[in-house]
C-alpha cells in the first residue's frame, strides 16, 4: 500500500502543534540498519575510572550492501557526543561475520557487531547511537539514529581473588580479534559472549618468566598445579573432571567445541550469576555439584585442559550454567596490588614487566584489573 499524501490544510494544522505525521521527511526514506544493544552496559571501575563495555548489533535490511562510515555514541539525555569512531578505528571495532570485498561492508540481510569500551569520568543515564553509512561503493552518505540503551545503575559483583599471592598476569584485551571479548557463540538459542569480562591468569616469577626450565613441559609452568579458590560463599552448580591433558605443549590435542573449557567448576553466586573456573588439572577437582563452599576455599588445581596455549586459569562470570550458552557479566575484585604491566603481551613470559603507570599501581579495591597488568593478591 502506498503512503497517502497529507492534504495541505491538514498538514498546516498539524505542523504548528508539532504533530507532523511520521512519513513526512525532508529527504527520501532509505532502508537501513536495525540497531540494537542486546546487553545494556553496567559501569565497572578500571584503574580508577568508570568503564562501559557493550556491543552494538547492526542488521542490514536493505537489498544491497551497506558500509558504515562513522559511529557516534551520545548521551541520550543531552545529545552530547561521548565518542566518535571512523576510519581505521571504526574498522578495528566492527566485525562483519559474512564480510566479502570491502571489510566494513555489511551484505544485504547480514549483520555486524561494533565492540565498544568507553572510559568516562561522568556517566550518562542512557546512551543512543548515530550511524552514518553509504551504499557500498558509492560516495553519498545517510544516517540513522537509534539503539537507545540505559546505563545500568546497579553495582557489579565484588568477588574475592580466584588465586593466592602472585605474581599473576591478568591477560586480556578488548581489541584482540581472537580474544574472549569478541567470541560470539550461538549454541543455546541466542548469541552470547560468555567471555565479555573474562580474564586468563598466568603466573610469573620475579623476572617475568612463566616457566622454570623447558617451557615445553607443562609441569614446568609456575601456574601448573596451583590451587584455585572460591571467590565467594556459593553452591557448586556444575563440575567436569574427565578431560585429559598432555605432558607437553606440542602434544596438546585438537578438541571439539564442547571440550574447549576443559575441566571446570561453576559456582552459583545467586541472582542468576555463575563463576566459571576453566582449564583445570585432571583429577584435581575437590567439590561436587550441590556442595556449599566458603570464600577462599580450594576448589581444584590449575591445569592445561581444553583450548589453551599453556597452563592458566580462565575465569569469568555469566548469567547461566552453560559454558558457551551464557552471557558474560561484569565483576570486580575486592583487593589486589598492581605491580606493573605488559604493553606488548608477546613479551609476557620472556621479559620483566614494565612499571605501573602513574596512578594505576599499588593497592586497588573493588576494581577490575586493567588489561595485561601484573598483580599480587593479599
Amino acid at each position: 500500500m502506498q503512503p497517502k499524501t497529507v492534504p495541505p490544510l491538514v498538514l498546516a494544522a498539524l505542523l504548528p502543534l508539532g504533530l507532523a505525521a511520521p512519513w513526512i521527511h525532508a529527504s527520501p526514506l532509505v532502508q537501513a540498519f536495525d540497531m540494537r544493544v542486546p546487553v545494556p552496559p553496567l559501569p565497572v571501575t578500571v584503574a580508577g575510572t568508570s568503564q562501559l563495555v557493550y556491543e552494538l548489533h547492526l542488521a542490514n535490511f536493505a537489498a544491497h550492501a551497506l558500509e558504515p562510515v562513522s559511529l557516534e555514541i551520545r548521551d541520550a539525555g543531552t545529545g552530547r557526543a561521548l565518542a566518535t569512531y571512523s576510519g581505521e578505528e571504526l574498522g578495528r571495532r566492527l566485525h562483519v561475520p559474512a564480510a566479502t570485498g570491502t571489510p566494513l561492508a555489511v551484505p544485504a540481510g547480514g549483520v555486524a557487531i561494533a565492540y565498544i569500551e568507553l572510559a568516562l569520568p561522568e556517566l550518562p543515564g542512557a546512551l543512543d547511537h548515530r550511524l552514518a553509512f553509504r551504499r557500498s561503493g558509492e560516495p553519498a552518505t545517510a544516517a540513522v539514529t537509534g539503539a537507545a540503551a540505559p546505563v545500568r545503575a546497579d553495582e557489579p559483583l565484588v568477588l574475592g581473588p580466584p588465586l593466592r599471592n602472585g605474581y599473576w598476569a591478568a591477560v586480556y584485551h578488548p581489541a584482540w580479534e581472537r580474544g574472549h571479548r569478541r567470541f560470539v557463540y550461538a549454541v543455546a538459542g541466542r548469541a552470547v559472549i560468555p567471555g565479555r569480562y573474562a580474564i586468563d591468569w598466568i603466573q610469573l616469577d620475579a623476572d617475568g618468566r612463566h616457566a622454570q626450565g623447558d617451557p615445553e613441559i607443562v609441569a614446568n609452568w609456575h601456574a601448573y598445579g596451583t590451587e584455585v579458590l572460591a571467590v565467594a560463599d556459593a553452591v557448586v552448580a556444575a563440575v567436569r573432571d574427565d578431560v585429559e591433558e598432555s605432558e607437553t605443549l606440542s602434544a596438546h590435542p585438537d578438541l571439539p567445541l564442547e571440550d574447549g573449557s576443559g575441566n571446570y567448576v561453576v559456582l552459583d553466586l545467586g541472582g542468576n550469576r555463575y563463576a566459571f573456573y576453566e582449564h583445570l588439572k585432571p583429577g584435581s577437582v575437590r567439590v561436587a555439584v550441590g556442595d556449599r563452599v566458603g570464600k577462599g576455599e580450594t576448589l581444584a588445581e590449575l591445569g592445561f585442559t581444553g583450548h589453551a596455549s599453556g597452563p592458566h586459569l580462565h575465569f569469568h562470570v555469566a548469567d547461566g550454567v552453560v559454558p558457551l550458552g551464557s552471557e558474560g557479566l561484569p565483576f570486580v575484585i575486592d583487593a589486589f596490588e598492581v605491580l606493573g604491566r605488559y604493553d606488548d603481551v608477546g613479551q609476557l613470559g620472556r621479559a620483566p614487566w614494565l612499571p605501573a603507570e602513574a596512578g594505576a599501581g599499588g593497592r586497588r579495591t573493588a576494581e577490575r584489573p586493567a588489561p595485561n597488568v601484573v598483580l599480587r593478591f593479599p
